[in-house]
């Protein structure tokens, strides 16, 4: 029986949706998911062009959007109003310590948190669906 991978998952969700299939959203897709970090479609676009320069922004924006949708990444809009991308394919959850001097994100996986979190929306009567936790604060560093 063969995996389902992130691939298939992305030519999947295409199909269903009745889109076009590119040989540059899997470009894209790659690009992104070894780029191991939280990562803005301009610094993607600045890794893609080196090898594909016929890949413009608007595409890597609406790759970008498309993974959203499918499940393979998630948006996180940032204080700076900064839109990054991180990851959600063979990704534990996680939730993040960010630093709002720097951009230093910190991803951090507490068992407490998340039970805190299920007690919470339970004690409120809500049935969680998903979640994200980010802390803002000045890191260790930028504090020196």
């Amino acid at each position: 029986m063969q995996s389902y991978n992130k691939l298939d998952i992305l030519n999947d969700y295409i199909r269903k949706n009745n889109l076009k299939s590119s040989n540059q959203r899997g470009i894209i897709l790659e690009a992104f998911l070894n780029s191991s970090r939280h990562i803005t479609a301009d610094e993607l676009h600045d890794i893609i062009k080196t090898d594909y320069p016929n890949i413009g922004i608007a595409t890597i924006y609406r790759t970008m959007k498309l993974l959203c949708e499918c499940g393979l990444s998630r948006e996180l809009i940032l204080e700076d109003g900064k839109t990054r991308f991180e990851a959600v394919y063979d990704h534990e959850h996680h939730d993040h310590l960010i630093c709002t001097k720097c951009g230093k994100f910190v991803e951090i996986v507490s068992p407490d948190i998340e039970k805190l979190q299920e007690k919470i929306a339970r004690e409120n009567g809500f049935l969680l669906k998903s979640h994200r936790l980010n802390l803002y604060g000045i890191c260790k560093a930028c504090r020196k």
